[in-house]
């Protein structure tokens, strides 16, 4: 099962489950988990192949929806579900094809589609740091920097770096991770419809959920919602973190 992180209690209603996106983990939501667990229970998942989860062969949505679904079914049966990027993605195949399991649904920042753009660049960057040399974070951090020169997005990823007596190692399986980034950017084959309330929550400056989408994501989501983030690009939890959180306990009651 894949490692999680819980805030609040049970209450009787159904929890809030976070789904981070690619590269992250459930850390990353701490602060955004504790502020919605004020009012709720709410766990936040290391998805696999990232953090304390497991290590595994496949990356593809079918397997990360089977894997939300076996942390639903340990907690209570019935979730309301909040997936970023491929988190979302994940989400997404899981009401499509386990509708009994998702109470409501929240889509950060993506769309059900196949992008074209690659997210490898950023295993060349991890592979380029000598493990066996590096103690600190700021090790790691300069030899990232020749690489990847947005501050923001190296602190992002050195959340992933173990550091310890035996030695720095990534919390990320890079291997899989890079095989699989067809599937990560792809979308699926998946049929039926999730008649339950979603919302789709973009960044008013991101390019990933576009009014070209709104027809498919209709016919997949019949009752779903749009909503735009002011200010925000992608990574709209982490750059607007109030307005996001506003947005998404305004959906939820």
């Amino acid at each position: 099962m894949l490692n999680f992180i819980t805030e609040g209690a049970p209450d009787g209603t159904p929890p809030l489950i976070i789904a981070h996106g690619l590269y992250g983990s459930a850390r990353n939501w701490g602060v955004l988990q504790k502020r919605f667990a004020a009012s709720r229970q709410v766990i936040a998942v290391d998805m696999r192949n990232h953090g304390e989860s497991p290590h595994l062969p496949s990356q593809s949505y079918p397997d990360m929806a089977r894997d939300l679904a076996e942390v639903i079914e340990a907690n209570g049966g019935r979730a309301d579900v909040l997936g970023h990027s491929m988190g979302g993605k994940a989400g997404m195949v899981l009401a499509l094809t386990r509708p009994d399991l998702v109470n409501r649904l929240i889509v950060a920042d993506i769309a059900p589609v196949a992008y074209t753009h690659s997210q490898g660049d950023k295993i060349v960057a991890m592979r380029a740091v000598d493990l066996s040399t590096t103690t600190r974070r700021s090790d790691a951090d300069a030899q990232l920097k020749p690489h990847l020169a947005d501050d923001m997005l190296r602190s992002f990823l050195l959340q992933s770096l173990r550091l310890g007596e035996g030695g720095a190692s990534w919390r990320l399986n890079l291997d899989v991770l890079e095989a699989d980034m067809p599937k990560i950017i792809g979308w699926p084959e998946v049929s039926g419809q999730f008649t339950g309330p979603t919302l789709f929550l973009r960044g008013a400056l991101s390019d990933y959920v576009l009014p070209d989408h709104a027809a498919l994501i209709t016919r997949l989501f019949p009752h779903a919602k749009t909503e735009s983030v002011e200010g925000a690009n992608h990574w709209l939890h982490a750059e607007k973190p109030r307005e996001f959180q506003a947005a998404v306990e305004g959906f939820l009651g």
